[in-house]
């Protein structure tokens, strides 16, 4: 069976299984939504999610990095056109618009580019102080 090329590959994946499983769709879009819900969050924490019978998926820092840069210059850009009086207030406005959204892309980007700061310090002991400490009464 081949996919419509009317119908998103989520929706026909969703189909396709409703009619295997003999399930309710909603039921296969509820899992398939959580299931890729999740791994975007795991992708968020980590640098890589595998699916199984999908594949596996990287976060590509130098990718990320090229993106936050182009980023950055269409924020000035976007910003250097809202503050401009000579443009007509609906080029303004759409600037204004483009301005939120791309500062948003910056947003979601920034933790994981900066996520190298945040050192993990899982399984470090505490180091006790030895002058502090008290070996009991004598």
């Amino acid at each position: 069976m081949d996919k419509p090329t009317s119908m998103s590959v989520k929706d026909f994946l969703i189909r396709k299984l409703s009619v295997q499983l003999m399930t309710a769709e909603k039921t296969i879009e509820a899992v398939v939504n959580h299931q890729f819900q999740s791994a975007n969050v795991a992708l968020q924490d980590s640098e890589s999610v595998e699916i199984s019978g999908f594949g596996k998926f990287y976060f590509n820092k130098k990718k990320a990095e090229r993106k936050m840069e182009k980023m950055l210059s269409k924020a000035a850009l976007f910003e250097k056109q809202t503050n401009d009086e000579s443009l007509s207030e609906q080029k303004r406005k759409s600037a204004a618009n483009k301005l939120a959204n791309t500062l948003v892309g910056i947003e979601t980007l920034k933790p994981k580019l900066h996520a190298e700061l945040c050192t993990d310090l899982r399984g470090v002991e505490e180091q006790v102080d030895s002058a502090s400490s008290f070996e009991g009464a004598d």
